[in-house]
C-alpha cells in the first residue's frame, strides 16, 4: 500500500465543498447548543441592523422633511437601543464560536494524532516528520481560524446580504434587479475562481510542510553536519525549500486577494447605478429621497458583506485546503488488520515459524522469497549476512511491523495477523540497534507500554529490577530511577540509552526477544553485563540476534544466513564457521 502523502493524485485530492464541510461540522456535534445559540445571536444582530436604513428613510420622509425634530430625536433613541443590542449579540457570538473553534482544535488533533498511532510504519517511512507536524499543527490551525472567527461572520454576511436584498426589492423590485445584478456577476466569477484559489492554497501548505520537514532533518542531524563540515550542503538545501515556499505563499497570496478588488469594483458599479436610477424615479415623482437613502444604505448593506466574503471565503477555500491534507491521513486504513484468529499447528511445537513467506516493499521488488524456518522456545538464534541482505526485514516479520505479501507467519500455532496489537507486544521484545527514549525519568522509560507495573512505587520497581539481575546497570545513572532524560535521551550516551532498552525490555519477560545489533555501540564490560542479563532470562524466551561480530553469536543454538533473499540455516557457530573455512556451500 502506498502512504507517501505526496503522491496524493489530484482525483484523490479533490473534495466536493459541501462534502467537506459536512464532515468538518461532524467534528462539532457535541458543540449543537452553543451553535443554535451563536447562529440566533448573529440573525438577531443581522435583523436589528437591517432595520436601520428602513426607519432612517422613513424618519427622513416622515420628521425631517416635515422639521418634526421630536420625532427625530424619538426615532434616534430608538435606534440606539437597537444598535446596543445588536452589538450585545454580536458580542455573543464571538465569545460562544471563540470556544467552539478552540474546543474543535483540541479534539481534530487529538484524532489525527490518535489516527497517526494506528497507521504502520510503512507510513512513517515514507512521510517526513516536519510535514506530519505541519499537518497537526499549521493546518488544523487555518480550520479553527475559519470556525472560530468566519463561520459566523460568513453565516451573518450572507443573512444580511439576503434580508438587504428582500428589502431591495421589496421597495422597489425593477431598481432592486438592476441593483443586484453586479451581484450575479461577482457569483460567475466566485464559482469558476474557487477551485484556482484552494489549488494555490493547497500548494502552499505542502511547502510549508517542506519546509518544515527540512528544518526537523537539519536539526535531527546537526550533528552529524558540523561532523562533516556540510553547512553549506544543508543550507543550499534549506534556500531550495525556502524559495519553494516563498514562490507558493506569493501565489497564494495573489490568489486569495483577488476577490476584493473585484467586489469592490462590483459594488461601486451598484451604488452607481442606485444613485442613477433612483434620481431618475424621484423626477420622476415615483419615489421620495428617504427611500432613496434607504435604498443606498441597503445596496452598501448588500456589497460590503460581499466584500467581506471575499476574505471570508478565501479563509473558506484555505481551511479547506488543510482540511484536504488532514482528511487523507484520517481515510488512511492501516496495512496491518487484525484477523480472526485460527489455530494452526506449528512444526515440532516452535514459537514462530515462516511458511512460504515473501515479503517486498511498496516498488513491488520481491527482498525475501519463499523463506521457510522455525524458532523453539528457549534457544538462542543468530541472523547473519551482508549489510542489505534482509535481517533486518526478517526481523521486522518477525515482530508484525509488517505483513509478508506471500505465506504466513506463525506465532504460538496462531497466525501473527491474529493477535491484538497489546497481545502481540506482550510476546515479542524488540531492542533496536539505537533505541528512541522519551523526554522523563528513566523509571518512565523502562516502564514505557509495561501495564504490569504501571503503578508501583520506585522501591518496588527497584526490588523487580533486582530481581531480575538489573540493579548494576541501575547505579550507572546517577540518581537511579529519578535521573531525568531530555528529549530522545540526548543527555546520555548512546551506551547508556541501550542499558535502558534492555531493562525496558527483558522487564516485559517476552516469549520471544529480538536484538537487531543492541549490543554494536556498547563497550566490551557492558556488553557481557548485558549477556549475562539475556542468560538469566527464562529458559523459554527464545532469542534471534542481528549481529555482524562473530563474539555476539558464538553461544547462538543455531544460525541463519540471510542473503540475497534467502535464509539458510547453517546450524550452530562452529558448524557455521568450519563449513565456511572449508569452502562448502551452506545449506
Amino acid at each position: 500500500m502506498n502512504y507517501n502523502l505526496n503522491d496524493i493524485s489530484a482525483t484523490q485530492q479533490k473534495t466536493s465543498t459541501l462534502r467537506a464541510l459536512q464532515k468538518l461540522l461532524q467534528l462539532i456535534t457535541e458543540e449543537r447548543k452553543n451553535l443554535v445559540l451563536a447562529l440566533g445571536a448573529i440573525l438577531a444582530n443581522s435583523g436589528l441592523n437591517l432595520l436601520g436604513p428602513f426607519i432612517i428613510g422613513y424618519v427622513i420622509d416622515k420628521y425631517v422633511v416635515h422639521k418634526n425634530y421630536h420625532g427625530v430625536l424619538v426615532w434616534a433613541g430608538i435606534l440606539l437601543a437597537m444598535y446596543m443590542v445588536a452589538f450585545v449579540a454580536s458580542y455573543l457570538q464571538t465569545r460562544l464560536m471563540g470556544g467552539v473553534g478552540q474546543r474543535m482544535l483540541f479534539k481534530l488533533r487529538n484524532t489525527i494524532f490518535n489516527k497517526l498511532q494506528d497507521l504502520p510504519v510503512a507510513f512513517f517511512n515514507q512521510n517526513k516528520a516536519g510535514d506530519l507536524i505541519s499537518r497537526v499543527n499549521n493546518d488544523t490551525d487555518k480550520i479553527n481560524q475559519f470556525f472560530s472567527q468566519s463561520l459566523m461572520q460568513f453565516i451573518g454576511a450572507i443573512a444580511t446580504m439576503t434580508g438587504a436584498g428582500i428589502f431591495l426589492l421589496a421597495i422597489n423590485f425593477r431598481l432592486g434587479v438592476a441593483t443586484l445584478l453586479p451581484g450575479v456577476l461577482i457569483f460567475i466569477f466566485t464559482k469558476f475562481s474557487s477551485s484556482w484559489i484552494k489549488k494555490k492554497n493547497a500548494l502552499s501548505m505542502q511547502t510549508t510542510g517542506g519546509l518544515s520537514a527540512e528544518i526537523q532533518e537539519s536539526l535531527h542531524n546537526f550533528k552529524v553536519i558540523i561532523a562533516f563540515n556540510r553547512r553549506d550542503y544543508f543550507r543550499n538545501r534549506f534556500d531550495e525549500a525556502n524559495k519553494q515556499n516563498y514562490t507558493s505563499a506569493i501565489a497564494a497570496g495573489i490568489a486569495n486577494n483577488v476577490f476584493i478588488p473585484v467586489y469592490g469594483f462590483f459594488a461601486g458599479v451598484a451604488q452607481l447605478i442606485v444613485l442613477t436610477f433612483g434620481i431618475y424615479l424621484i423626477a420622476a415623482g415615483n419615489f421620495s429621497i428617504g427611500l432613496l437613502v434607504s435604498y443606498l444604505a441597503y445596496a452598501t448593506n448588500f456589497y460590503n458583506p460581499l466584500r467581506q466574503l471575499a476574505a471570508l471565503w478565501t479563509n473558506f477555500q484555505v481551511a479547506m485546503a488543510g482540511w484536504d491534507r488532514i482528511s487523507y491521513i484520517l481515510n488512511m486504513q492501516t496495512n496491518l488488520p487484525v484477523m480472526p484468529a485460527v489455530n494452526v499447528a506449528t512444526a515440532n511445537g516452535a514459537i514462530m515459524e515462516f511458511r512460504n513467506v515473501s515479503f517486498g516493499y511498496n516498488d513491488g521488488k520481491e527482498i525475501l522469497h519463499n523463506i521457510n524456518f522455525t524458532l523453539q522456545p528457549g534457544k538462542t538464534y543468530a541472523l547473519v549476512g551482508p549489510t542489505g541482505g534482509g535481517k533486518t526485514t526478517t526481523a521486522s516479520l518477525i515482530a508484525r511491523l509488517y505483513d509478508p505479501v506471500k505465506g504466513q507467519v506463525l506465532l504460538d500455532n496462531k497466525d501473527i495477523r491474529s493477535y491484538q496489537p497489546a497481545e502481540r507486544t506482550n510476546k515479542i521484545g524488540f531492542i533496536l540497534q539505537e533505541p528512541f527514549l522519551f523526554t522523563g525519568t528513566v523509571k518512565e522509560n523502562i516502564l514505557y507500554s509495561n501495564e504490569q507495573y504501571k503503578k508501583i512505587s520506585n522501591q518496588q520497581l527497584e526490588e523487580i529490577i533486582k530481581a531480575a539481575g538489573l540493579q548494576n546497570l541501575l547505579h550507572i545513572f546517577e540518581k537511579g530511577l529519578d535521573t531525568e532524560l531530555s528529549s530522545g535521551g540526548e543527555s546520555i550516551s548512546l551506551g547508556q540509552k541501550q542499558l535502558i532498552a534492555f531493562m525496558r525490555a527483558v522487564l516485559r519477560n517476552p516469549a520471544l526477544l529480538i536484538l537487531d545489533e543492541a549490543t554494536a555501540n556498547i563497550d566490551t564490560i557492558t556488553e557481557q553485563i548485558l549477556q549475562d542479563i539475556l542468560n538469566k532470562l527464562p529458559v523459554t524466551t527464545t532469542r534471534v540476534i542481528i549481529a555482524h561480530r562473530l563474539n555476539t553469536i558464538q553461544n547462538a543454538d543455531e544460525i541463519f544466513f540471510v542473503n540475497a533473499g534467502e535464509v539458510i540455516r547453517a546450524g550452530s557457530f562452529d558448524h557455521a564457521v568450519n563449513m565456511l573455512l572449508n569452502g562448502e556451500r551452506v545449506s
